[in-house]
C-alpha cells in the first residue's frame, strides 16, 4: 500500500504549524517547528508570499490529509463519499476521516499518534467485531466494536500508551471500556466532536472548482 515515508517534521514546517504527527515529541523542545520556523528546502528561509485564494484552499486540504495520513487519491475518494451523504459535505468529509480504523485506535488512546496507530493495526494487534484486522483504512460504523487482542494486552507499548492517555478525553461518539481494552462506536463524529483546526469549507470550495 502506498504511503508517505519521508520526514513528517517537514510536513509541519511546510504547513507552518504543528500537526502533532510524532506524538509526545511534538510537545517538547525537540519539535522542529519551534526550532526552525521556516519552510523546508533550499529557499525555505526566503520571505513567503501572501497565499492566493486557491493557495489557502490547497493548504487546508493538505493539512487535512496530513493530519489523518491520507494520500491524494484516497482523500478524493472520501470527498466523493461525503458528497453522496446527506448533510453538509465538509462535515461529512471530516466524519468519514474520523471513522478510519487507525484514527479510532488513536482516539481510544491505544497509540500516541495516528502514524503509530497505523503501524500497530498493520501488525495485527486489534480486532474489529471479533475479527483480526490489519487494514488501517477500514471505515467503522455505529455499533462496531474495536478491541485490543489478548496478546497485545501484555506488551509494554500498550501499557505505557494507555497509562499516558488515561486522562485523555475520549470523543463522545466513542465508548471506551478500559477494563476490557475495547471501544464501541456509538455514532458518527459530529463537527463539534472534532478538535482539529480545520476549515473544511475551504476544502469543499477547492473540489468544487
Amino acid at each position: 500500500m502506498a504511503r508517505y515515508t519521508g520526514a513528517v517534521c517537514r510536513l509541519c514546517r511546510r504547513q507552518g504549524e504543528k500537526l502533532y504527527l510524532k506524538g509526545d515529541r511534538c510537545y517538547t523542545n525537540k519539535c522542529s517547528v519551534g526550532r526552525r520556523e521556516y519552510a523546508p528546502g533550499q529557499h525555505g528561509m526566503a520571505r513567503s508570499k501572501k497565499l492566493s485564494e486557491y493557495g489557502l484552499q490547497l493548504r487546508e486540504k493538505q493539512k487535512a490529509r496530513r493530519f489523518y495520513g491520507v494520500l491524494e487519491k484516497q482523500f478524493a475518494h472520501y470527498f466523493e463519499l461525503a458528497e453522496k451523504r446527506k448533510g453538509i459535505t465538509g462535515e461529512n468529509l471530516l466524519a468519514i476521516l474520523e471513522s478510519r480504523f487507525d484514527n479510532v485506535v488513536y482516539r481510544l488512546g491505544f497509540a500516541m499518534s495516528r502514524a503509530e496507530a497505523r503501524q500497530l493495526v498493520r501488525h495485527g494487534h486489534f480486532n474489529l467485531n471479533g475479527n483480526r484486522v490489519t487494514v488501517s483504512s477500514i471505515l467503522v460504523k455505529p455499533g462496531d466494536v474495536i478491541s485490543l487482542r489478548e496478546k497485545g494486552m501484555g506488551l509494554d507499548k500498550f501499557k505505557n500508551n494507555m497509562e499516558t492517555n488515561a486522562t485523555k478525553v475520549v470523543p463522545k461518539w466513542l465508548d471506551y471500556d478500559a477494563a476490557k481494552c475495547e471501544g464501541k462506536v456509538i455514532s458518527y463524529a459530529a463537527r463539534e466532536d472534532i478538535d482539529l483546526p480545520l476549515e473544511e469549507h475551504l476544502i469543499v470550495e477547492l473540489y468544487s472548482k
